[in-house]
């Protein structure tokens, strides 16, 4: 476990606090990637300076968040990290590799199918009329952590199969001349069925979030339609509120 740590012993910040925030971001940026095994309590207390127990309760902090687990025989490895994406009308994929956490797309479908009435209602064209549907696996260091359906209207012609495996969609769209202005987003949370556990390598009736955006270009209107499923394990959304006075 090549990670530098700093600990500021004249900091208020509780030590035991420190550490686990720098494990955390280690985990985050890939500098720990899963599976890797951390050097037990003892060493990594003598290496540190710290007394064993402070190491304990970093450790702990982060075996509660799911970042890590202990297992007998083997010891504390890490898991996955916490994917956190800001509320804003970005790309997965950009979002994701900015976040050092390795992103790739499997793409599992693009197809032509008469619109259901939540896409037609979304993309603003009559119920039946043919749009196109991409529907792709989002992954993380190997490990799948979205299910992603998009649809565009029939004007539109979808990007090729290989550029969506090597890129976000988004960028895709600004780069065949769409200007991407703003979006209407609702998120919410479900239970996965068990085509959508296997697909997220989650157990039937896991807790998914969900998101549905409709995206508009700058004249006002709907380009794209998504409808998102994440695994909430691995998965949240922040959120930035400003206080009115």
């Amino acid at each position: 476990m090549d990670v530098k740590f700093s600990i500021d012993r004249t900091s208020p910040v509780p030590l035991y606090f420190q550490l686990s925030q720098q494990l955390e971001a280690a985990i985050e940026h890939g500098e720990l990637l899963p599976g890797t095994l951390l050097v037990n309590e003892i060493d990594l207390a003598g290496r540190l300076g710290l007394s064993r127990p402070t190491v304990r309760q970093a450790i702990q902090a982060l075996v509660d968040k799911g970042l890590l687990v202990r297992r007998r025989g083997v010891g504390t490895q890490v898991v996955h990290s916490q994917v956190r994406r800001p509320l804003e009308l970005s790309s997965l994929y950009d979002d994701l590799a900015a976040a050092g956490q390795r992103p790739a797309t499997r793409v599992l479908d693009i197809t032509a199918v008469p619109a259901p009435a939540e896409v037609a209602g979304a993309l603003g064209v009559a119920e039946g009329t043919e749009v196109h549907r991409i529907e792709r696996l989002r992954l993380t260091h190997g490990a799948p952590l979205a299910y992603l359906r998009n649809y565009l209207p029939a004007g539109r012609r979808p990007p090729a199969r290989a550029d969506l495996e090597a890129t976000g969609l988004y960028r895709l769209m600004r780069a065949a001349g769409t200007t991407l202005h703003s979006a209407r987003q609702s998120i919410g949370a479900r239970a996965a069925t068990p085509g959508e556990a296997e697909l997220l390598d989650e157990s039937p009736g896991a807790p998914l979030l969900s998101m549905h955006r409709t995206a508009f270009d700058d004249s006002g209107r709907p380009v794209e339609y998504g409808t998102h499923l994440y695994r909430a394990s691995r998965y949240t959304f922040e959120l930035q509120l400003l206080i009115r006075s």
